[in-house]
């Protein structure tokens, strides 16, 4: 009898996602729309910093969004995070939905995105931001070009003391169990930036969130982040630190 009646349950939800989930996209779609020209005048009338500004923004309004469909998110940090030093953001991957929380909830320390070039063009706002607010796009065929993309991000967070995000899997877990890291990125980070501290985040159910695709989104997902103590890239051989940064990401995710 329980079994029905949560399976019923399940049914009826499923069902109420897809108007939600039209609501969603089309506020989404909005956001994705106006901010791409309120990005554009902040970064070109005010500067970097009212363009930092308005990716913030633009990334908890995503969040606000997906509370249309009864998403919540947690997000923990374990310890404090350094500050006015660079910043290496390693996490697993499970969904586009990993994005916003990251830059919301980190937005202080200026976090920019190693992308695939895809994603450089063609998505209002995301493309702009990937293209103009200091993240890298590399060539996922061309590991020289990639790697030179790397180099650049590592001395420009070395630089400015801001935070860079990787993705070491490479593509997105769609059913939340981890993949293999991909080693020569992190490499790359901890040997350009060795001044920098390595802050690794474990996020689990984003993967929920497109179990069906990008339609319809299910509803009353709920998204937890749990980042890690931050890491001295200097006190760790590079191989070391990768294998330790892997086992702790890995530590905290729940498959299911």
């Amino acid at each position: 009898m329980v079994f029905l009646f949560l399976n019923g349950m399940k049914t009826v939800l499923k069902l109420l996602s897809y108007p939600l989930s039209v609501l969603f996209y089309v506020l989404f779609g909005l956001l994705l729309v106006v901010f791409e020209v309120v990005q554009r005048i902040c970064l070109n009338v005010f500067g970097y910093n009212a363009h930092k500004k308005s990716v913030g923004i633009v990334n908890g309004l995503f969040m606000v969004c997906l509370h249309v469909l009864g998403t919540t998110f947690n997000f923990k940090i374990a310890g404090s995070i350094p500050k006015n030093v660079p910043l290496i953001i390693v996490s697993n991957h499970q969904s586009l939905w990993d994005i916003p929380p990251i830059i919301w909830f980190l937005r202080k320390f200026h976090p920019k995105f190693i992308s695939k070039k895809e994603l450089g063009k063609g998505i209002p706002t995301v493309s702009y931001n990937l293209r103009r607010g200091g993240s890298v796009l590399i060539d996922r065929k061309d590991p020289r070009q990639a790697t030179r993309e790397i180099e650049k991000v590592a001395n420009y967070i070395s630089e400015h003391n801001r935070s860079v995000v990787i993705f070491p899997e490479g593509t997105r877990s769609r059913d939340g169990v981890p993949k293999k890291f991909h080693r020569k990125g992190l490499y790359t980070l901890f040997q350009k930036a060795p001044n920098a501290y390595v802050l690794p985040i474990s996020i689990n159910n984003s993967w929920k969130l497109q179990r069906y695709g990008m339609f319809p989104i299910p509803m009353f997902t709920h998204l937890k982040f749990y980042v890690h103590p931050a890491i001295k890239v200097s006190e760790h051989a590079s191989e070391e630190l990768i294998e330790k940064v892997e086992s702790l990401i890995k530590s905290k995710i729940i498959s299911a």
